[in-house]
């Protein structure tokens, strides 16, 4: 299996300005001794339009880089997930132990406003009681 940066590396591919023939003039070429003549060639084949070699190995470079970019998005993607993933977790406990914690504060005051209650009623004389409190004797 091939290695993410095995993957990732768009290969280099000698450019060949004329299709496979030009191999051959280029040699000619060279053994005539005009390299000048070839880079102003060269040079003015760029200027005029690619071959259709060319495109066709820009495009095949571009498509490559372009698998390898959607392949990092996934990856990216699929991280991104996870980590939600585990953000939601936790905040799903931490909101069970809010909620826990709030009905036990609730329970709590519901006791506390019943001992208030009691209290309160006990000092007024309580129903049915004396408000003298037992000092008439």
């Amino acid at each position: 299996m091939e290695s993410d940066e095995e993957i990732r590396r768009v290969p280099e591919v000698g450019l060949e300005l004329a299709g496979p023939s030009t191999s051959g003039s280029r040699e000619a070429t060279a053994a005539a001794g005009t390299s000048s003549a070839a880079s102003q060639a060269a040079s003015a084949a760029r200027r005029r339009g690619r071959s259709p070699a060319d495109k066709e190995h820009r495009r095949l470079r571009r498509l490559l880089r372009n698998r390898v970019s959607a392949q990092q998005a996934r990856e990216r993607k699929k991280a991104y997930l996870s980590e939600l993933e585990v953000r939601v977790k936790d905040l799903e406990k931490r909101n069970s132990e809010l909620e826990e914690r709030l009905s036990t504060l609730q329970n709590e005051n519901q006791m506390l406003r019943q001992i208030l209650k009691n209290t309160t009623v006990n000092r007024r004389g309580g129903p049915g009681g004396s408000s003298a409190g037992g000092d008439s004797q």
